[in-house]
């Protein structure tokens, strides 16, 4: 028959006094106890408990000495508060590292890290046709698993949170971890790998949950917040000079036809800035535009939606166009298949023992990256050199609004949400909406009859009436 806990009173130093030399216990729960030892001059705390999963066997660890003159916080004593928070703790700690074993190998951040960086390469990998290594974890590895010397770059080591076993990791680790990011890592950089790693440790939770407690959410969500209080670019941010008129658009577009011309690029570079001035869209998603999403006789252009979020969305996105966008994209549509891809280029070799290269086959385009060197001459002779590609996305959205569109509907058409059209373009709302609050006002003040009244004269005048 099982041994009756006796349970001593030990709450206060007044009633510990009284008790004999020896162990004392209060129960922690079923199977879990906090014990004060009593000496001749002073005592300690420990904490006994049996530890789930592992038969009968009990488990003790010391805790601290007891604070025995009073029940005041002192610096190297426990007051009875304190042995407890710090017994339950303990036996917290120990039976999820209990439970984590007895499921499988040890959860750790790099274990997670590792599988979700596959998972992302095979994905990406689907998505592009070939091999590739995704940017996700390019980025994980460099500042979360650590990477051997490469190049020129320098051997980066591992971020002590790798080393972290899921079941015991905390908002402090990850709070950690996140102020020793390099400080001229940039805001979007440092958001986008924010994501990912909290990406992998939801997941890791989703696949894991019945082994790990179900705090866990929560300690990531609060150590992994959306951005740093003083970070101001975690997105890409609508400044002032990144927004080109109506005219300025017709000089990128101008330069870009010259550009293309010039480099012998076959319209392919022309088309290109075309869709992105006339749909506002991102690179990711005209990159993946089939030939039949050009649809002529609705005066359309059927843009797919982002990858972004968690899914629900509408397949593509109508944006309507002009006939001359239309026009300008008959040489990638005319004699083509409906599910070719809109907007291909052209992709060389080098020749065999020779610096020389040549043409090889036509494909889509695969990485913002590839606009980058063409973009630098385009802007160079449209006399813009503040622009970037995503200038063209910023003035698409700043001209919906000053047509007074619905912000709703410029969301939509953006394939954005109405609170980052707000956060990112407020000023733009202002000034088109502008007009309009203009128009709504109305004479508040009552007419005089007219009369201009010099206030100097008419003090110390009696009034009438």
């Amino acid at each position: 028959m099982a041994q009756v806990l006796k349970e001593a009173e030990l709450t206060t130093a007044k009633a510990r006094l009284r008790l004999p030399v020896g162990e004392h216990a209060r129960r922690l729960d079923a199977e879990g106890h906090l014990y004060y030892r009593k000496g001749v001059r002073s005592g300690v705390w420990f904490v006994r408990w049996r530890n789930w999963g592992e038969g009968a066997n009990y488990k003790q660890a010391p805790i601290g000495p007891a604070n025995d003159t009073n029940d005041k916080p002192t610096e190297g004593l426990l007051t009875y508060l304190q042995a407890e928070a710090q017994a339950r703790q303990i036996v917290a700690k120990a039976r999820a590292e209990t439970k984590a074993a007895a499921a499988g190998p040890a959860l750790t951040i790099r274990l997670i890290v590792e599988t979700y960086i596959s998972e992302r390469d095979a994905r990406d990998s689907r998505r592009k046709g070939r091999t590739v290594r995704s940017d996700a974890g390019q980025r994980l590895r460099r500042y979360v698993l650590g990477q051997d010397k490469r190049g020129k770059q320098e051997a980066v080591p591992a971020s002590p949170l790798a080393s972290v076993e899921l079941h015991g990791l905390t908002e402090k680790n990850l709070l950690s971890w996140r102020s020793e990011l390099p400080d001229g890592l940039k805001g979007t950089t440092e958001q986008r790998l924010i994501n990912d790693l909290k990406a992998a440790l939801n997941g890791a939770y989703s696949a894991h949950r019945e082994r790990l407690d179900p705090t866990l959410p929560a300690i990531i969500k609060h150590g992994l917040k959306a951005a740093k209080l003083d970070t101001d670019e975690a997105a890409p941010l609508a400044r002032e000079n990144h927004i080109m008129s109506a005219t300025q658009v017709a000089a990128i577009l101008g330069a870009a036809r010259e550009v293309d011309t010039e480099g012998n690029w076959d319209g392919d570079l022309f088309r290109l800035i075309v869709v992105l001035a006339a749909t506002g869209a991102r690179f990711s998603q005209i990159a993946r535009m089939k030939v039949g999403d050009v649809q002529r006789a609705q005066g359309r252009l059927m843009v797919p939606s982002s990858r972004k979020g968690r899914g629900g969305k509408v397949a593509s996105i109508p944006v309507p166009v002009g006939k001359d966008v239309l026009d300008a994209l008959l040489p990638a549509t005319t004699g083509r298949g409906s599910d070719g891809a809109l907007l291909e280029r052209w992709r060389s070799v080098q020749v065999k023992g020779s610096i020389e290269w040549q043409r090889a086959d036509r494909g889509p385009w695969q990485f913002a990256s590839e606009l980058q060197r063409p973009w630098v001459e385009i802007r160079s002779r449209a006399k813009l050199p503040a622009m970037i590609p995503y200038s063209l996305r910023h003035s698409s959205v700043v001209r919906g609004i000053r047509a007074n569109l619905p912000i709703r509907l410029v969301a939509a058409l953006h394939d954005t949400s109405v609170p980052m059209i707000e956060r990112h373009y407020g000023r733009w709302i202002a000034d088109g909406l502008e007009d309009l609050a203009a128009a709504a006002v109305v004479p508040l003040v009552p007419d005089e009859g007219g009369k201009v009244l010099n206030l100097t004269t008419r003090r110390g005048q009696p009034t009438s009436g």
